[in-house]
């Protein structure tokens, strides 16, 4: 089976390409709703509550709560990491197995820090999603509870765009209207021969 990274920065349209993907036949793995699951009454909220006491709210862990301990404290964002990687991994090969069993020619993993992580030896094919910085940083202060702060710390945890660019075997630039990210991707579907045959959407 064909094992498609998706990653890009903040803002810059991974989700909304997940889904064009999704609406091409291709199952996708989203890390970020699995840490979701994880911090909502999952295996994450002890260990999490252990190590950062008071971030757990009705057996849930309050990501503003965790943010505030980690944001700014490297030492703490690596257990942190220590902690929740491992959960996420698991869930990530719990998927690929499930869409082996399936019989699926292709999956997609979308994965904020593929690249940074190291997790891309484990892909196939990267395809890296982009937009100007002046769109993504209005995209991205556009969200609730997020600050220009918090927007430059991650950023200085991404690799930069010419890096990622580099790194990719596709690009999809999400800046030019959501009719032309749908091509594009389209496009990258119908070259993976391998995984034509559960195209829908994309012929």
């Amino acid at each position: 089976m064909l094992i498609i990274g998706l990653t890009g920065s903040i803002g810059t349209g991974k989700s909304t390409t997940a889904k064009m993907f999704s609406a091409c036949g291709l199952p996708v793995y989203d890390a970020d709703a699995a840490v979701h699951a994880l911090y909502d009454g999952g295996a994450a909220v002890e260990p999490i509550e252990k190590l950062f006491p008071g971030t757990r709210v009705d057996n849930k862990i309050d990501r503003q709560l965790l943010s505030k301990q980690v944001l700014n404290d490297p030492e703490k964002l690596r257990k942190l990491e220590a902690i929740v990687h491992p959960l996420v991994y698991e869930a990530e090969q719990d998927f690929i197995a499930e869409q082996r069993k399936a019989g699926k020619r292709g999956a997609v993993l979308e994965i904020p820090l593929l690249l940074e992580s190291g997790i891309a030896a484990r892909c196939d094919v990267v395809v890296v999603t982009i937009a100007p910085a002046d769109i993504q940083r209005e995209r991205v202060l556009a969200r609730p509870n997020m600050t220009v702060e918090k927007f430059e710390t991650i950023l200085t945890r991404q690799m930069p765009e010419a890096d990622k660019r580099r790194k990719a075997h596709f690009v999809v630039d999400t800046s030019l209207g959501m009719d032309t990210a749908r091509r594009q991707v389209c496009d990258i579907v119908r070259a993976m021969r391998p995984v034509r045959r559960n195209q829908t959407a994309c012929g």
